[in-house]
C-alpha cells in the first residue's frame, strides 16, 4: 500500500503542469454565461463598490454625535433576608394564609380593603392578608457564648452536654437569669427554627429576649442560630424527634425516637441529637404521642437526661411522665388553629391561667403569624399585671 502511493506521488511530480490562468478562469466563466449566475455577480459588485466607496471617503455619520454605555447584570445576593424583610408587607402571603377573622374580634369599622383587623391587647392591630410589623429588637443582655467549660465532654459524633466536676448542669447554666417580680409569671416557647432562615431570624430579631427559641435538630448551620439566639438573649432548646401515632406515614425523620427502639436504641439516637449543636439548656419533643407509651423508651431518655443535667420540657403531651433534670409542661399550644384571633384567644387563656395558678406556659411554632401576634402580646404584658419569663424558670427539679 505504502509504495503505490510514494509511485502515484512521484509520477504527479514528474508532470508538467497546464497552464494556470487557463485552468482557474475557464470554470469561472462558464458560470458567469448562465442569466442566475450574473445578475448575483452584479449585485455583489454593487455591494462591493459601495463599501470601498466608504472605506476610501470615510464614513457619512462621522460627524454625528456618539455615546455609549457600560451595562453591568446585578449581582444577587446570596444571604437570607432578615425577619423585617421576610415580614414586609409584600412578603408575607408565601409563607402563611391568615385564612378569616373573628367578625366579633373586629376593630371598628373593620380592616380597609375588606380585610378583618383585630385589635390586640397594646391597642396594635393585626390584618389578615396583610404583613406584619412588630420592630427589631437590637440584641440587649446577650447570653455566654457556647460552650462554656465543664459543661460538654467528647461524643462519637461530636461535643455532648454533661455535668461539670463542680456540679455545675447545662440546664442552670445556659439558662436565661430570672429574677421574679411577685407578678403572675407567663412564659412562652417558640419553636420549628432553623429550617426556614427568614422565619428563623424574625423570631430571634422581633421577639422579647424572655421568649425561649427551639431549634430543629436536622437544621443546616444550627450552631450558628443557637449562637446568634444567645447573642439576642434567648435562652434555647433543642426538639428531639419522637414516634407519632401514624408513624411511619408521618415520620418525623431519621433519628427518631421509637416505641419499639429499646433504651439502646435511645441512647445512641441521642448521642446524635445532643451531639449537634451546644448551649441549650433542655430538649423538648417533637411529636411522640406514640413513644410516649413506651415506659422503656421514655425510662431511657429521663435517665440521659437526668445524667447529663438536661431539662426536658413538653409540649403537655407527656404531662405525667417524670424524670430529667428538671421537668416542665406546656399548659397549652398557642396555634393549633393559625389565625390571629385565635392565637389571642389562646393568649388570653394563658393569661388567665397565670393569674389564678400564679404562672402558665405555652408553646408554638414558628409560624410568621404566631410570631407577629407573640411580638405584640408580650409587648403589654406588664400593663396587665404580668411578668414575662424564660421557661426555665418554669421547671422544677423531680421532688421539689
Amino acid at each position: 500500500m505504502f509504495a503505490k502511493r510514494q509511485s502515484a506521488l512521484a509520477a504527479a511530480a514528474g508532470a508538467p503542469p497546464e497552464p494556470r490562468s487557463r485552468v482557474a478562469m475557464e470554470p469561472v466563466l462558464n458560470a458567469l454565461k448562465k442569466p442566475p449566475v450574473a445578475a448575483g455577480a452584479a449585485g455583489v459588485f454593487v455591494i462591493a463598490a459601495a463599501a470601498l466607496f466608504a472605506a476610501v471617503l470615510g464614513d457619512p455619520r462621522a460627524g454625528a454625535p456618539t455615546a455609549s454605555a457600560v451595562l453591568e447584570r446585578p449581582v444577587a445576593a446570596d444571604t437570607a433576608p432578615t425577619g423585617a424583610e421576610a415580614f414586609g408587607f409584600s412578603g408575607l402571603d408565601i409563607y402563611q394564609d391568615l385564612g378569616p377573622i373573628d367578625p366579633a374580634l373586629m376593630g371598628e369599622g373593620g380592616a380597609a380593603g375588606g380585610e378583618a383587623l383585630i385589635t390586640l391587647p397594646d391597642g396594635a392591630s393585626v390584618a389578615s392578608g396583610q404583613g406584619f410589623s412588630a420592630p427589631v429588637r437590637a440584641p440587649s443582655n446577650p447570653l455566654p457564648k457556647a460552650p462554656i467549660a465543664g459543661l460538654f465532654q467528647p461524643g462519637p459524633n461530636g461535643p455532648l452536654p454533661r455535668i461539670a466536676a463542680d456540679g455545675r448542669v447545662p440546664a442552670q447554666a445556659y439558662a436565661r437569669p430570672f429574677r421574679s417580680n411577685g407578678k403572675p409569671m407567663v412564659a412562652l416557647v417558640v419553636g420549628g427554627l432553623g429550617l426556614n432562615s427568614a422565619t428563623t431570624r424574625a423570631a430571634i430579631e422581633r421577639l422579647p429576649a424572655e421568649v425561649t427559641l427551639s431549634f430543629v435538630p436536622y437544621a443546616e448551620g444550627l450552631q450558628t442560630w443557637i449562637d446568634l439566639a444567645r447573642a439576642h438573649g434567648h435562652e434555647v432548646m433543642i426538639e428531639l424527634p419522637m414516634e407519632p401515632i401514624g408513624y411511619p406515614d408521618n415520620d418525623p425523620g431519621p433519628y427518631t425516637l421509637l416505641s419499639s427502639g429499646g433504651a439502646d436504641d435511645v441512647a445512641v439516637k441521642l448521642d446524635w441529637l445532643l451531639a449537634r449543636a451546644t448551649g441549650y439548656f433542655g430538649v423538648t419533643n417533637y411529636l411522640g404521642d406514640r413513644f410516649a407509651t413506651s415506659d422503656e423508651g421514655v425510662t431511657a431518655l429521663m435517665t440521659n437526661l437526668r445524667q447529663r443535667g438536661l431539662a426536658f420540657l413538653d409540649d403537655g403531651s407527656m404531662r405525667r411522665r417524670p424524670g430529667a433534670f428538671a421537668r416542665a409542661s406546656a399548659d397549652r399550644v398557642v396555634d393549633e388553629e393559625q389565625t390571629p384571633a385565635a392565637i389571642l384567644r389562646q393568649f388570653n387563656a394563658l393569661e388567665a391561667a397565670a393569674k389564678t395558678n400564679g404562672a402558665a406556659l405555652g408553646t408554638g411554632f414558628s409560624y410568621p403569624v404566631t410570631v407577629e401576634a407573640a411580638a405584640r402580646w408580650t409587648a403589654g404584658l406588664e400593663a396587665r399585671g404580668l411578668q414575662l419569663a424564660p421557661a426555665s424558670a418554669m421547671t422544677r427539679r423531680p421532688g421539689r
